[in-house]
Order: C-alpha cells, then sequence, then structure tokens
C-alpha cells in the first residue's frame, strides 16, 4: 500500500537531506512517495537533493512555499499533494528505521479504527549511537484519550508518552483535525493530542524514528515567544515535553 512521506524542510536543514533519502531507500516496505516541502530559500535545499540523486527518483515530488511559513504550514501544503490513505511525517534532519514504513502500515492495516500508528524513537547522538527511552504506555491497541490522559497525569510534569515527530497518519483523519496545529514549537504535539482525544491509535513495539540531537534542532531553541499567553517550551529531550522543567530537572 503507498504511504505518502511528508517532509518540510528550509534551509539550515538541507545537509540532513541526503541521510533522510537514505533512510528512505533502505526501508523494507518500497510503496512510497516522498513529497518534500520547501519552507524559504529553495537553492541549497535543491542542491541537496540533487547531489544525494534524490531528485532523480520518480518517487520523489519536490515543491515550495516561495516564503518562509514554519513548519506547520509547510507540512499542512505538502498534505495537500497527498493522495495515499496513509500519510508518514519525517522531518528532515531526522531518519526512519529500516522497518517503519512496513511496521506502522501494518499496524493501521491490521486495526481499521486506529487513526495513527507509532514506534519507538531512539535519539540519533552527534556520533552515530542510538539511545533509546522507555516508553510509560504498552504496545497495542491505544484507546481514545489514552494519550492525552498519559501526557496530562505524567509523574515529572507533561512529558510526552510517545513521540510525536515519527507518527503515521490515516490521512482521513489528519484532514479532518485540520493537520497539524498552529502552535509555537508544538505543532506535531498538538496534533497528536487532538488525534488521541478523537481516535484510538496503536503503539508498534519497535523502534521507527531516529530522532536526531543536534544544536540547529527547533526543540533546542531557546527564543520566547511573544505572542501573550501562557509559555511552553520543549527541553530537547525524547519525548519532548511540553511544559517548563519541574524543579530540580535541568535544560541540556
Amino acid at each position: 500500500m503507498l504511504v505518502n512521506v511528508v517532509t518540510a524542510v528550509h534551509a539550515p536543514h538541507a545537509a540532513f537531506l541526503p541521510a533522510a533519502w537514505e533512510s528512505l531507500r533502505r526501508q523494507s516496505h518500497g510503496d512510497w512517495g516522498w513529497l518534500v516541502q520547501i519552507d524559504g530559500p529553495q537553492d541549497a535545499v535543491l542542491r541537496a537533493l540533487a547531489e544525494c540523486g534524490a531528485a532523480r527518483d520518480g518517487r520523489v515530488d519536490v515543491a515550495a512555499n516561495g516564503t518562509g511559513e514554519g513548519p506547520a504550514v509547510t507540512r499542512n501544503v505538502a498534505l495537500g499533494r497527498a493522495e495515499a490513505e496513509f500519510v508518514q511525517n519525517a522531518d528532515a534532519d531526522d531518519e526512519l528505521e529500516p522497518d517503519a514504513l512496513a511496521l506502522l502500515a501494518g499496524a493501521l492495516g491490521e486495526r481499521p479504527r486506529a487513526g495513527f500508528a507509532v514506534g519507538h524513537a531512539r535519539d540519533l547522538l552527534p556520533g552515530g549511537g542510538l539511545r533509546r527511552y522507555e516508553l510509560p504506555v504498552h504496545a497495542g491497541t491505544l484507546p481514545r484519550g489514552a494519550l492525552l490522559d498519559a501526557w496530562s497525569t505524567g509523574q515529572e510534569g507533561y512529558q510526552l508518552p510517545v513521540h510525536p515527530a515519527g507518527v503515521m497518519w490515516r490521512r482521513g483523519l489528519l484532514l479532518a483535525l485540520g493537520g497539524w496545529s498552529a502552535l509555537h514549537g508544538m505543532e506535531d504535539t498538538g496534533l497528536l493530542m487532538a488525534a488521541s482525544a478523537t481516535a484510538e491509535g496503536v503503539l508498534v513495539d519497535a523502534p521507527t524514528l531516529r530522532y536526531r540531537k543536534h544544536p540547529g534542532q527547533l526543540s533546542a531553541r531557546r527564543d520566547d515567544f511573544a505572542g501573550g499567553g501562557s509559555r511552553s517550551r520543549s527541553c530537547g529531550s525524547a519525548p519532548p515535553c511540553c511544559a517548563p522543567c519541574p524543579a530540580g530537572r535541568s535544560r541540556p
């Protein structure tokens, strides 16, 4: 079954695209199409895709916003080009594990009621090492509201029970929820919480995402949003948390 892989990318992350491309080429599930949506200036991204060979693959469809709109808008523009029933998010600086598409698509195929599927995330460290975290939820069906409940009742504040960056979505649910949320630094978190409140999901008991740790990642930034209201930050840990760190917990 075809899976559309959605990647929003801006120029500072163009250097990571060859690794993301290689992770797609290694997939045991070969029926995929890569929807790359460029946010802002195009040259560095187009050059990276050409040099790694992705631009010559018929499964790769590249488009550009023409302006800088941020990750949520950029993913949603790419979503508008998706045609497959299953849509996999893949950030430009992350990698998918070799069996990610097969496992997640298989889980959704076996559970018609599930609106999304997710696996374990492993941190991809600067030296190439991988670090895995134990999850507070069990593999299998995630009942409606389960992730939302786990997120709001965690012992260390609002820490997400699964990583939101590597979710595979049933396109119908993704469209019904309006795509990725218009939230500052929490686009995928807002979507995942809305999905959990709306539909059941499934957790695959295997790693599916390699979440790259690097200084330029959006979740590591310290800039404050000047729009008013309560502010939530991510400390860049995996899974990322979505509230100020509890007392005694240091930021990297």
